[in-house]
């Protein structure tokens, strides 16, 4: 069964395109075909990167307003950050499961189970926000003896005392999100975050600096905000499924309110090994930057603005994973491998052509890129900004590495492979990145250049290895379906 799914109507019930032009299904080859499903992939991606970039857009202000405040802040709230991140991501992944769920019972008309899975959804959000809230609160103590740095360990503490009661409405709204997906009724998912995008800024502003009547709180002024505009942005879906008709009953139904094993059992199944996948790469991250906070405070100063920075070019890569995830989903249905290994590979070349496009802008002006992140003219931040500029210019090669292993998540997870892509990122990630980049940059003295360079090279090992596997699978299930050879490349 493949892990996404898509309606053959709009939110409208007006009737769909032709099938055969949207899916690219005509018979048409060579160029022809490419350009067609070019359009159709970026018509896609095009929506879902543009709600990416407003979501992180939340992440970079506090960033931006902590680079303003000096070296120990900035790595102390990235340090606070990555851990945040890397649970609230692992949660995620959990919940993701509930998309198709609900969309398979919506296919069949099983109202009962919409709204048990939304229960499930809600279920499992709150367990690990609960979970995840306690391990960090508690993980001080581990950090320094993780070899970080105690005055930002101390001060990263600070922060997280604040910033971890978020996970909760943090990981309710992604379960409403998947929950109205599955629907086909995401309602305006952009406009809210877009919204939460000015509340942040104006709340980190006045929170930090003390404006508007309101005591100057400094640097946890931006894990009050934070917390805050996760709390509001929760409510403010609720409030906008209330007002929807359809959406409404499903929220207040009597099953969206009650226990349901099997419900509860499903998200978990389907959710767990999403959740490890999104677990193992957040957790690679987060490891490396644990071993880069080993090497001082200026050092995680410039891992959390290259992170920062990489995360938004990600986005990028995001959106056309999960669009090419949709296509890969229709060609499976239809058992149209020759379709679904070339609409693969268009996902992987668009990804390349995007950061290729990014990794010329870092080359050309470094310097004014790192500085919209972190002040030059601080005291004691001059370094930091160079370590930075250095870093940009391993990243415009390794985002290219990180998009394609992105896409090749999405395109695998399209044909029906959800456990694939983690033990590939167990290997490529845990078995290559992290020893190389411990060895490049601890072991050989190669700093926190060595450290990304050993992280670009588990990126590129994932990414090999995740489009072979996508290719091996295709053919695979096209010789099953037709007794066909293997689908040829396009010329």
């Amino acid at each position: 069964m493949s892990t996404d799914t898509t309606d053959t109507t709009g939110t409208t019930g007006a009737p769909a395109p032709n099938r055969a032009e949207e899916t690219g299904e005509t018979g048409e080859t060579g160029a022809g075909w490419w350009v067609k499903n070019s359009r159709a992939l970026l018509k896609l991606a095009l929506p879902l990167i543009l709600t990416n970039f407003a979501y992180v857009a939340l992440t970079t202000v506090d960033i931006v307003m902590l680079g303003r405040l000096g070296a120990l802040e900035i790595a102390a709230a990235g340090l606070a950050l990555a851990l945040f991140n890397q649970l609230r991501t692992t949660g995620t992944g959990l919940v993701t499961g509930v998309s198709n769920l609900v969309a398979e019972a919506r296919v069949r008309g099983d109202r009962e189970r919409i709204g048990a899975l939304l229960f499930a959804g809600f279920f499992w959000a709150t367990v690990c926000g609960v979970l995840f809230c306690a391990a960090l609160l508690l993980i001080g103590p581990l950090l320094v003896l993780l070899g970080q740095d105690p005055a930002v360990v101390r001060k990263a503490g600070e922060f997280l005392m604040v910033l971890a009661p978020g996970m909760l409405p943090c990981l309710w709204f992604q379960t409403l999100r998947h929950f109205t997906t599955g629907l086909k009724r995401p309602g305006p998912l952009l406009a809210i975050t877009l919204a939460s995008v000015g509340v942040t800024i104006a709340l980190n502003h006045a929170l930090m600096h003390g404006e508007l009547g309101l005591p100057a709180f400094g640097f946890v002024g931006v894990a009050i905000a934070t917390v805050t505009v996760f709390l509001l942005s929760f409510l403010a879906f609720v409030v906008v499924i209330l007002r929807d008709v359809v959406l409404r009953s499903y929220l207040l139904s009597p099953a969206a309110r009650r226990w349901d094993g099997d419900a509860v059992r499903s998200v978990w199944r389907l959710g767990l090994p999403i959740s490890g996948t999104y677990a193992s790469e957040a957790g690679f991250f987060s490891v490396l930057t644990l071993v880069i906070g080993s090497l001082g405070a200026d050092a995680l100063a410039a891992q959390t603005v290259l992170n920062q920075i990489v995360y938004i070019v990600f986005m990028i890569s995001a959106g056309l994973s999960h669009a090419a995830s949709i296509h890969l989903s229709e060609a499976d249905g239809r058992n149209d491998y020759a379709t679904a290994r070339r609409t693969g590979l268009l996902a992987a070349a668009w990804g390349v052509i995007a950061t290729l496009g990014v990794a010329a802008l870092y080359l050309a002006i470094p310097e004014p890129i790192v500085s919209l992140f972190i002040s030059a003219e601080h005291a004691g931040n001059a370094d930091i900004v160079a370590l930075t500029v250095t870093g940009l210019m391993i990243a415009a090669l390794m985002q290219v590495f990180d998009a394609t292993q992105n896409i090749g998540n999405g395109i695998l997870r399209g044909v029906g492979d959800t456990a694939g892509p983690f033990r590939i990122s167990l290997i490529g990630y845990w078995l290559i990145g992290l020893p190389a980049g411990y060895l490049l940059g601890v072991t050989a003295d190669g700093g926190v250049e060595g450290v990304w360079i050993g992280q670009t090279i588990g990126l590129a090992a994932t990414a090999a290895l995740l489009l072979a596997a996508f290719l091996r699978r295709v053919g695979r299930l096209h010789r099953e379906t037709s007794g066909a050879p293997d689908p040829e490349p396009e010329p």
